[in-house]
């Protein structure tokens, strides 16, 4: 008898019958987030280690696309606050949600290796540069900004040949580390090492980083105090030492 009750548990054991699974908290972050949003939703995890917090990271207009077709995220974090602004306005955010919390910025960049030298817009002309990685303008903000800078600094024409692009401003950022492309266009927060120089804010428009609390969420009122958590003392430290300017 106590052998056939041990097959029994161990058949239960096997199928994950009578094990309870954590709940998931799901974060859809922009690319740009990639090292600082790792830190604070750890922080976040180990003050509600009741449910598992996982987060994706993306181009903005790819996961507005995805929340639009139903994608079960609680918060999104994009790199443009006109995408949660237009989540808003489609009904897809829960109401009153919508929220600031960096201003994003870019700078020229290349790994300490590089022979290249970066003290300026010119260094884009060197000669020995045969890619330019930026993000895809067509869905990274990073990208737009990348690219409205080389029109705003005469420099669009000149290099258009050599640009690149990643899915998303990470992947850029990937080409450049790994030699992919000599120079890249990326926001200082994925930088690692190495020299960059930063390009003039009026040189292309403002970049605010916005999010919401998806409307569908599960997760509504933990989704609030998360969204509490990145606007409070902790995540502003953190988003600053990272790099971000920070919203008034």
């Amino acid at each position: 008898m106590l052998t056939r009750h041990l097959v029994v548990i161990l058949a239960l054991a096997g199928t994950g019958c009578g094990r309870s699974e954590k709940p998931e908290f799901l974060i859809a972050a922009a690319s740009d987030l990639r090292f600082a949003m790792d830190e604070i939703a750890q922080q976040f995890q180990a003050a509600h280690p009741e449910v598992a917090v996982k987060t994706s990271y993306g181009s903005s207009g790819q996961f507005t696309q995805q929340i639009e077709n139903g994608a079960p995220f609680d918060v999104f974090c994009s790199a443009d606050a006109g995408y949660p602004k237009k989540l808003a306005d489609e009904g897809l955010a829960l109401p009153g949600s919508e929220f600031v919390y960096a201003i994003g910025h870019i700078v020229v960049w290349v790994p300490a290796a590089s022979p290249i030298q970066v003290t300026g817009a010119e260094a884009l002309r060197d000669p020995s540069i045969r890619h330019i990685a930026i993000a895809n303008p067509q869905h990274a903000p990073y990208g737009k900004a990348a690219e409205a800078a080389l029109r705003s600094l005469g420099l669009y024409d000149q290099v258009k040949d050599k640009l690149v692009y990643g899915e998303n401003v990470s992947q850029a950022q990937q080409y450049v580390e790994t030699g992919a492309a000599e120079i890249g266009i990326v926001p200082p927060s994925l930088v690692k090492g190495g020299r960059s120089w930063e390009v003039p804010l009026d040189s292309y428009p403002k970049m605010e980083q916005g999010g919401i609390i998806v409307k569908s969420s599960r997760n509504a009122a933990l989704a609030q105090e998360f969204r509490s958590f990145l606007l409070g003392e902790q995540g502003r430290s953190i988003l600053k030492r990272y790099g971000f300017y920070l919203p008034v």
